[in-house]
């Protein structure tokens, strides 16, 4: 038997009520059929009875209305069963002592559940017991739905967003639930979590019906300032389940909730460009299979052709970043880049990943020159105290995109105390992301120690015009004509700092491995936060 459904209740448990188990029940017909809801009761005798009903009823009656001839009982019961009642209980003793072969037949063949009671019951108790129960779960239905709003709620008071409610809801459901603008641009995505065993991505499921989409689905406007005209659509797909009455009130409830959330400025590009930055993110993960990669792109609106893909990362402080009006300057800025870009954000990082599309590997220069242009110019449009670190990773394929997504973003955060630049190779990053990746144990803060210890722990000014001249001359590779010219000092001058710094340290620079030690250690003292 299947489950009850949420919201009703159905003839299986209206036969376990008191008041028809006192009939004796026994069933005749369509047993299997016994997870029908009942939406209402109705007793009556006319043998026209059928054009009184609606459909959902349990139909109480003592046979009257049945006809003699069988002829007029197959054509009764087929008439309910047009009407789509949930079943047929007829009471024995008035009118028959079995119920007649036409009937049970009948019932049979149009799988409509038949019932007999074998003692006479009351019907205005069966109707009062079983419309109690109803109302029972019409409030059990919408206390559920309630708590869902109080979830949500709570979630947007704490900082949530549309993303964290539609989770909500989607859990709610056990289905993907959407957001799409009212022509049918699809601004986000979100899946039960955890996802039921072999369920399709929500990408998935929207680029495979979102042409066809699956009768059962509940589609909820989302409204606007304007009256009459949706600002977007809520939609949820019932591709894991069916979708149960109190899934639309919830989703209902969580309509008008979005509705208040995106009537704040560019909520919409936020919330897709979250979207976007999710499935990045998913993908950078190994949460995607690459071979579902470009279809799930494709919906988001990324079409880059057969080149090559650029992984590139905008990492910015996360608590300086006006989200909204970032994710808009970003989308605005992108459009002069000529290549086909899929820009995201990642509030929890603080970070905006994105795809671009190159038509050989020798565009990268110029694309990443393009796009890192684009992103600075997108911050300084919402004015972020800090300069923002752009990291450019190799061109790569759909099935190393995320591996390449992944690096870019782990650069990102080594590359966050190097010099700004317009935009960091991440070949180049090599050696600052092996430092980052050791530095939370001891030993990285030790060996700056060691290597540093007494230039770090000289006077004020002293350190602040050696450690500079240090790290220029080793940046330089030890040719002091190129260092002094870099400090804007004379040779003298730049012996004498060179001299004090290797009397300090105890070290000979002109000594390739103490240059290689000092090196990583100015490096490392920017991981650890010297």
């Amino acid at each position: 038997m299947e489950p009850e459904p949420h919201g009703s209740i159905t003839v299986a448990r209206a036969l376990e009520l008191p008041a028809l188990r006192r009939g004796l029940p026994e069933v005749m017909a369509a047993a299997g059929q016994l997870h029908r809801p009942v939406r209402w009761v109705h007793a009556g005798e006319a043998p026209h009875i059928a054009t009184l009903l609606k459909g959902g009823e349990l139909l109480l009656t003592t046979g009257l209305g049945l006809g003699s001839r069988p002829a007029e009982q197959r054509a009764f019961v087929r008439g309910l069963a047009e009407r789509d009642i949930a079943a047929l209980v007829v009471e024995l003793g008035a009118r028959f002592r079995t119920l007649p072969a036409a009937v049970v037949d009948t019932a049979h063949s149009c799988g409509l559940p038949l019932v007999q009671l074998h003692r006479e019951v009351p019907f205005v108790a069966v109707t009062e017991e079983i419309h109690t129960e109803l109302v029972n779960e019409h409030y059990a239905v919408l206390r559920r739905a309630e708590e869902l709003h109080d979830r949500c709620t709570r979630a947007l008071l704490d900082g949530g967003g549309v993303p964290e409610v539609l989770r909500l809801l989607a859990g709610f459901a056990g289905n993907p639930v959407f957001v799409e603008t009212s022509d049918g641009r699809l601004l986000y995505a979100a899946g039960p979590d955890p996802a039921p065993p072999g369920a399709a991505e929500p990408l998935q499921v929207w680029d495979g019906l979102r042409e066809a989409l699956p009768e059962g689905r509940v589609e909820v406007p989302i409204p606007g300032r304007g009256p009459g005209a949706p600002r977007a659509r809520l939609v949820v797909l019932p591709v894991n389940g069916p979708a149960a009455p109190v899934h639309r009130i919830a989703a209902d409830r969580t309509a008008a909730l979005l509705a208040v959330v995106l009537l704040q400025a560019r909520q919409e590009e936020e919330l897709a460009a979250r979207g976007r930055g999710d499935f990045l993110t998913d993908l950078a993960e190994d949460r995607i299979d690459p071979a579902d990669a470009p279809a799930q792109a494709r919906v988001l609106g990324f079409r880059p052709g057969p080149g090559p893909l650029l992984p590139v990362m905008l990492k910015l402080p996360c608590q300086e970043a006006g989200w909204a009006a970032l994710a808009c300057a970003v989308q605005e800025e992108l459009t002069a880049v000529g290549v086909p870009v899929l820009p995201g954000v990642r509030l929890p990082e603080g970070r905006v990943p994105l795809l671009a599309a190159l038509r050989s590997a020798a565009d990268r220069p110029a694309v990443a020159d393009r796009v890192a242009a684009a992103l600075r110019a997108a911050t300084r449009r919402v004015r972020t105290r800090r300069a923002p670190v752009v990291v450019v990773g190799t061109p790569t394929d759909w099935a190393s995109a995320g591996a390449g997504l992944r690096h870019a973003a782990e650069a990102a955060e080594a590359a966050s105390g190097l010099p700004d630049r317009p935009w960091h190779d991440v070949r180049a990053l090599d050696v600052d992301l092996l430092l980052w990746r050791l530095r939370a144990g001891d030993d990285l803060p030790a060996f700056v120690d060691r290597a540093l210890g007494p230039l770090l722990a000289h006077d004020g000014s002293a350190r602040a015009e050696l450690l500079p001249t240090l790290d220029t001359y080793l940046r330089h590779a030890g040719r002091k004509a190129e260092t002094a010219r870099a400090l804007h000092v004379n040779r003298q001058t730049l012996y004498d700092r060179l001299a004090r710094v290797g009397s300090l340290l105890g070290v000979d620079l002109d000594d390739p491995d103490a240059r290689l030690a000092l090196g990583l250690a100015l490096r490392a003292r920017r991981v650890v936060g010297g």
